[in-house]
């Protein structure tokens, strides 16, 4: 509870929300399972600012420390695959697990929920080139899904962003190579 709390009120003290803010927030989340623990509470929050603030960290400790990810892997993949999301956690969400190994019930789900991100025109670029990731990791493991995966790719390049592009260019060679 304790931390919990002070992961609360790191989160949401500084008045303008810095990168120095999300790191510092972060080495706190990552010096213990329970501080990391007290971080997903306020991932889990009702508190949109708080939720918005905990993304952010929540995806630095990630990279720092994945090993503490496991067994929060469902609970992130929840929060990602929920109707109206916003789009920070979603993108933060999408981005931590994009290179996560990924229980294999949550395959379908996210599966779907990545296919209609690429999909839809008003997606976040950000959230469209980690959801290629991947669904590019999950044509690794089901390859019927690689057809589907280029035309959606070729579908989108004529009015694609030079971000869709790369990333969408580097996935294209690995399916072809």
């Amino acid at each position: 509870m304790a931390a919990t709390q002070r992961m609360s009120a790191m989160l949401l003290a500084p008045p303008a929300y810095s990168s120095q803010d999300i790191k510092a927030a972060a080495a706190y989340a990552i010096s213990s399972p329970a501080k990391f623990a007290a971080l997903m509470e306020c991932f889990l929050s009702k508190e949109y600012r708080l939720v918005q603030r905990a993304a952010g960290a929540l995806n630095h400790a990630a990279r720092l420390k994945p090993e503490l990810l496991p067994p929060w892997i469902p609970v992130i993949a929840e929060q990602l695959l929920q109707k109206n999301a916003p789009d920070m956690v979603v993108r933060n969400s999408v981005r931590i697990l994009e290179n996560c190994e990924l229980p294999e019930e949550l395959h379908g789900p996210l599966m779907q929920t990545c296919f209609e991100w690429v999909a839809a025109p008003g997606t976040a670029i950000a959230i469209k080139a980690f959801a290629l990731t991947m669904l590019y990791r999950l044509s690794l493991i089901y390859p019927d899904i690689q057809p589907e995966l280029l035309l959606l790719i070729e579908e989108q390049w004529e009015t694609a962003t030079a971000a869709f592009r790369s990333r969408a260019k580097k996935i294209i060679l690995q399916l072809k190579h």
